[in-house]
């Protein structure tokens, strides 16, 4: 039982409030149950080049057997934005039934429609289907070059599929489609004559096939998913995953002890020298001092641009429960590895609701540094992502549009998507905001802060914000840097990621060390009588997004083979949109870190 909530055009008229209320089906997925002889639908969905993953096509835009009214599937939200488009095929299965080679079509391709297929061939075109919710994956073609002098060049396309089903009781387990024993017919120019092909007048008639295999498997439907991660149509690369992780997570151990042993051995030596027969109040100053003591008066004066930092801890902390949300409804397997796009959705969905929170910390920490503009800043928190997001979905959809892809939205989705966030979004940023507002109390700082601020001596250079950055950011990406490979190779690739378990250790070590590298920055940056820590704070480790946009770059150019305007506008589009929610997330975490340190030390001096 599907939930339909969107069809592409041409039979797309769903009103909006079928959608809101389907999208509540997200996580269903029932068992189909069929008897001896059923129809098992197969529809096919989309091609596209091998290497460039978010580049797809609808599979009727090939040349090859259609029906003559095309009927879509109802698809979910997360199908959509998968850019699934699922359609009844000419395939005719029954439910355990066995068919060997069976006529599916014969089609007369003109000297255009050959050169078309050849083309996809040569870019390695793959096309999907899709059966009771299972992708089949093979490609359009075969392709072969061999020799220097004389150079062969022999392109080929697959007139016969053999497709190859499991079944456990009354459904279906797995299914995958094969070309073993098959002879490719050949798309070669100014062919004359193939066998079994008749060619002439410049067109080529080919006559397309398929057989039908089912076998028993012991496997239950409820373990179905694991016959999937077992079996890849395309290589797999990541197999020293565990290895890999392991190391990663023995270095950021180590490197947590030695910030944290080193700190408390510092702050005690700094403790023992400040804390020794003080006479005097928090307003005096000691000129003999030194150091972040002497600088009391001022390193809880408010910093300026205050509605943009509120803004960034809002969403960041917005972010880190988003995330958190994700990876846990992983963990306790709510995402079906059979249902496309779930992930997808589950995210619009957490977005819209925890928008609450994002509201309620930036309205509420503005209110306690005396903040005036609390509905500006209102606005500020709800567009400082979802603005960019726009600007950038705007510029890759109009692309994918422009190409016809399958990856442009249609308007149905688009109207979904921003009901959610002008119904849902915002109304639950402004409520958060007015409770922060109402609930938020003083804010709470150890000493006063005199009218004046004291003159900052000059920093040598490795304490300026460009070092701090680079140290902060680096350390953070160094902890993620193996993880980050296999995230990119299951979005921008071909894997299915499956160890959220070790995702969340490393999400958790990576908010860790983020906060361990603040704190001792921030003791560096006072130590060197320099206040100005708020921003600092934010964006020495907050930089880990600007490590992370790098990655990406040297990802693109030097693991994978995606190129073309199509592929390249997404990667660095949403590659762009992925480092700045690691800034947002790392830089609310570090801030409040530091600002927890910064409470501790200076409440730890006597100085009453």
């Amino acid at each position: 039982m599907r939930c339909g909530i969107g069809h592409l055009p041409g039979g797309c008229q769903r009103t909006m409030g079928l959608h809101c209320v389907l999208i509540l089906c997200l996580f269903s997925g029932w068992a189909v149950g069929y008897k001896q002889g059923d129809n098992v639908t197969l529809y096919v969905n989309k091609v596209g080049p091998y290497h460039n993953p978010q580049e797809t096509y609808h599979y009727y835009t090939l040349p090859v057997c259609r029906p003559e009214k095309v009927h879509h599937k109802s698809l979910s939200l997360g199908e959509v934005l998968d850019g699934d488009r699922m359609a009844e095929s000419l395939y005719y299965i029954r439910f355990r039934e066995n068919v060997e080679k069976k006529p599916l079509c014969t089609l007369t391709l003109s000297e255009k429609q050959v050169d078309e297929l050849r083309e996809a061939i040569e870019e390695l075109f793959y096309f999907e289907f899709v059966l009771d919710d299972i992708p089949i994956l093979g490609f359009v073609g075969y392709i072969e070059e061999s020799g220097f002098l004389p150079h062969s060049h022999k392109v080929g396309l697959w007139t016969h599929l053999d497709f190859n089903i499991e079944y456990n009781g009354d459904t279906v387990i797995f299914a995958n489609v094969s070309v073993k024993d098959v002879k490719p017919v050949p798309l070669e120019e100014g062919v004359g004559s193939v066998g079994g092909v008749g060619v002439g007048g410049g067109s080529l008639v080919v006559t397309h096939t398929y057989s039908v295999r089912w076998f028993e498997s012991p496997l239950p439907h409820s373990r179905r998913a694991e016959r999937l991660r077992d079996y890849s149509f395309f290589p797999k690369t990541l197999e020293i995953h565990w290895l890999s992780i392991i190391n990663s997570l023995v270095l950021v151990v180590l490197l947590l002890g030695f910030v944290i042993i080193i700190l408390m051995r510092v702050l005690k030596n700094d403790f023992a020298r400040y804390n020794v027969e003080e006479e005097g109040g928090c307003d005096d100053l000691d000129q003999g001092d030194n150091g972040w003591k002497i600088i009391h008066t001022d390193v809880f004066r408010f910093p300026p641009y205050k509605s943009l930092l509120c803004a960034v801890l809002g969403v960041g902390a917005q972010f880190l429960t988003l995330a958190t949300g994700i990876i846990l409804m992983a963990l306790l397997g709510m995402f079906n590895v059979h249902r496309h796009g779930a992930i997808n959705s589950a995210a619009i969905v957490l977005y819209a609701l925890t928008s609450c929170v994002s509201g309620y910390v930036s309205c509420s920490f503005y209110t306690q540094i005396n903040g005036q503009r609390w509905v500006w800043n209102i606005i500020l928190t709800s567009s400082l992502f979802s603005a960019p997001l726009f600007l950038t979905w705007s510029v890759v959809n109009s692309i994918h549009w422009w190409s016809g892809s399958t990856q442009a939205l249609p308007a149905t989705t688009v109207l979904l998507i921003l009901g959610a966030w002008v119904l849902v979004g915002f109304p639950l940023t402004v409520i958060g905001g007015i409770v922060g507002k109402n609930r938020a109390g003083s804010f709470q700082a150890p000493c006063r802060t005199r009218n004046i601020a004291r003159q900052i001596p000059t920093q040598p250079w490795y304490k300026h914000t460009a070092v701090h950055m680079a140290i902060g950011g680096f350390l953070p990406f160094s902890a993620i840097s193996v993880e980050l490979y296999y995230i990119f190779a299951t979005v921008w690739g071909r894997e299915h990621y499956t160890l959220y378990g070790i995702l969340l250790c490393v999400f958790a070590i990576l908010l860790s060390v983020g906060a361990c590298i603040s704190v001792a920055l921030t003791y560096f940056l006072l130590s060197g009588e320099d206040h100005r820590w708020w921003w600092r704070s934010v964006l020495s480790t907050g930089s880990t997004g600007l490590f992370i946009f790098v990655y990406s770059v040297f990802y693109y150019r030097n693991r994978s083979s995606m190129s073309g305007l199509v592929q390249s506008t997404e990667f660095f589009g949403y590659s762009l949109l992925t480092a700045l929610v690691f800034s947002l997330m790392l830089g609310s975490v570090s801030f409040w870190a530091s600002l927890a340190f910064i409470r501790y030390i200076y409440r730890s001096l006597k100085m009453d």
